[in-house]
């Protein structure tokens, strides 16, 4: 199961991350990126009318209706987190003294925007970061950039009337620098302290952007009107316009990238009169292959729309750039504040998901409760069962000490009277049980299915008699040898073996071919204790002696001798 899919059953708020582009001259674009192998899996887009002199969307409607449609050909949950890439509004780069504090960063900045004719109209957001190692004495360089407010307002109702959350706005330098990382086409060029140049296209003019590594040094833009050109004109005008600039940004490299059909990346590449290795890339009709690979289920003819804008938005944060804007906070304040609901890809082993830090936040906390629960029932339940055994426990030691005393008791009284052996007792006790156990279970396991037990003893002594009723006399000799075989030592003997009548009569004249009962006796007894003499009568013993007594009560002759022979008298 997708840990997604886990998540989401957890009820942690673990929602799909979708991405989403407005780039000029597509429209909409929808990616998703399998990171670990750096392809594209899935695509799509809309056409999407976009103002590129007033920088903003010309409808929403058509936005949602976009965005409604790109979900429907993917399959994708509308339900989701989107991430947001749009169109450089306005990028600058301003000096400013050491102790302001970010509330003061954050007016100055805003004074500076609304300079800016767009911004006459429409609130700005600015989002601004440090530039690195810039310091210089009791000043310092920042970056900034700025949205209209409006847009985004309207962008996130709209997504929120669909079902979907608006979780990351970027602006479209940033996507572009860290697709150009994640795909590996300005790898030499964002090696750590290699310095380059980054000149980009579009159909308001063009922009230098002067890097070290993956940091902006400074940024140049240059207003254009790239369509009141025609042919070649436009490379010689960019040309004589960008090499003054180019010389005041030396560096290693020069990547050229077009966004518009008018201007070849290509073409440009090789009029620039420029010192160091220049590359181009083209964004726009003019791109012959692939920025990543896609899967089968992307046509051809859709892949060439891919722009590295959608690239640099679905990489998230698997690149790691130090410029990184925030556009989505409730007042400007510094953009290096990271949005607790911007998804994160996380890579364990062979499985990958995106998870925001909020969501990464409730899981923890879900899983703590979880965890605690037990615990918490443990440290409530083992003190209550542990008092209930120590009072078994207690219950079993007095039992202990009562049996003790007993026995130490019994052993004082058989020191005394020396005529009783408490262990030869026990030892006899304890034979004699095994003895009649054994005979039980004998009896239990030799008794044939025709075979009738009537009578039964066992005595204290290892006697057995045993009686019964069976049809026949194999089962009989069966059970005996069973029993004999059972219990070795006891001596059994088959004692009595005879047909069952009622009296002389019927056994005479029993008929040989109808089923007749034997019964049977089986013991180790003696005759004498088998048949013991019954006991002495009371009754009997009386009436004989009233009897004597009348006899030696009688008188005259009879009653004395008459004569003494045989004695004398001394």
């Amino acid at each position: 199961m997708d840990l997604n899919n886990i998540l989401s059953q957890l009820g942690v708020g673990s929602k799909d991350t979708v991405y989403l582009s407005v780039t000029p001259g597509v429209g909409l674009e929808l990616i998703q990126l399998d990171t670990s192998s750096r392809t594209v899996k899935n695509y799509a887009y809309r056409p999407l009318e976009y103002n590129e002199s007033l920088r903003e969307l010309v409808d929403i409607e058509a936005f949602k209706n976009a965005v409604t449609e790109l979900f429907a050909e993917l399959k994708i949950n509308i339900k989701s987190n989107v991430v947001l890439n749009l169109p450089m509004v306005l990028f600058g780069g301003k000096e400013l003294p050491l102790l302001l504090a970010d509330d003061a960063v954050t007016e100055a900045l805003t004074s500076e925007v609304e300079q800016s004719y767009i911004f006459k109209r429409y609130e700005p957001v600015i989002s601004w970061i440090d530039a690195n190692n810039s310091q210089s004495g009791d000043m310092r360089k920042l970056f900034y950039s700025a949205v209209q407010k409006n847009t985004i307002d309207d962008i996130k109702n709209a997504l929120t009337e669909l079902g979907a959350t608006l979780s990351g706005v970027e602006m479209s330098l940033t996507s572009i620098l860290k697709a150009l990382a994640f795909s590996g086409l300005a790898e030499e060029q964002m090696k750590e302290n290699i310095s380059w140049n980054l000149m980009l296209i579009t159909q308001s003019g063009y922009s230098i952007c002067s890097m070290i590594g993956k940091n902006i040094v400074d940024y140049y833009e240059e207003p254009l009107a790239i369509k009141s050109f025609e042919g070649d004109e436009i490379y010689n005008a960019i040309n004589a316009s960008a090499q003054i600039t180019l010389m005041s940004y030396p560096a290693n490299y020069l990547y050229v990238i077009s966004e518009t059909d008018m201007v070849s990346a290509e073409l440009l590449s090789k009029r620039l009169q420029t010192d160091g290795i220049v590359n181009f890339w083209e964004n726009n009709s003019f791109k012959k292959q692939d920025a990543l690979p896609v899967s089968l289920e992307v046509l051809e003819e859709t892949a060439h729309k891919i722009s590295l804008e959608a690239i640099g938005i679905a990489v998230g944060s698997n690149v790691n750039m130090p410029v990184k804007f925030n556009f989505l906070s409730g007042s400007a304040s510094e953009g290096a504040i990271d949005d607790p609901n911007e998804p994160v890809h996380v890579v364990l082993g062979t499985t990958e998901f995106d998870i925001s830090p909020n969501a990464a936040r409730n899981v923890a906390l879900a899983a703590a409760v979880v965890l605690l629960i037990p615990a918490i029932i443990a440290f409530m339940v083992v003190p209550m069962v542990a008092k209930q055994k120590q009072t078994l426990l207690d219950d079993v030691n007095a039992k202990l000490q009562q049996t003790d005393a007993e026995i130490k008791r019994l052993q004082e009284e058989q020191n005394k009277q020396n005529d009783f052996d408490v262990n030869a007792e026990i030892k006899k006790v304890l034979g004699n049980n095994r003895s009649k156990l054994m005979a039980y279970t004998a009896l239990g396991e030799s008794v044939p299915k025709k075979l009738w037990v009537t009578y039964f003893v066992a005595k204290d002594d290892g006697k057995f008699d045993i009686k019964g009723d069976s049809s026949n006399v194999e089962d009989i000799y069966l059970f005996f040898r069973n029993m004999k075989d059972s219990l070795i030592s006891t001596k059994l003997r088959l004692h009595k073996l005879e047909m069952k009548t009622e009296s002389v009569d019927e056994a005479v004249t029993i008929d040989p071919n109808q089923p007749a009962d034997y019964e049977f006796e089986i013991t180790n007894m003696t005759s004498a204790e088998l048949n013991p003499p019954p006991p002495p009568d009371p009754n009997a013993q009386q009436q004989a002696q009233q009897t004597d007594d009348q006899k030696n009560k009688g008188s005259g002759l009879l009653s004395k001798p008459l004569l003494n022979f045989g004695k004398s008298s001394n």
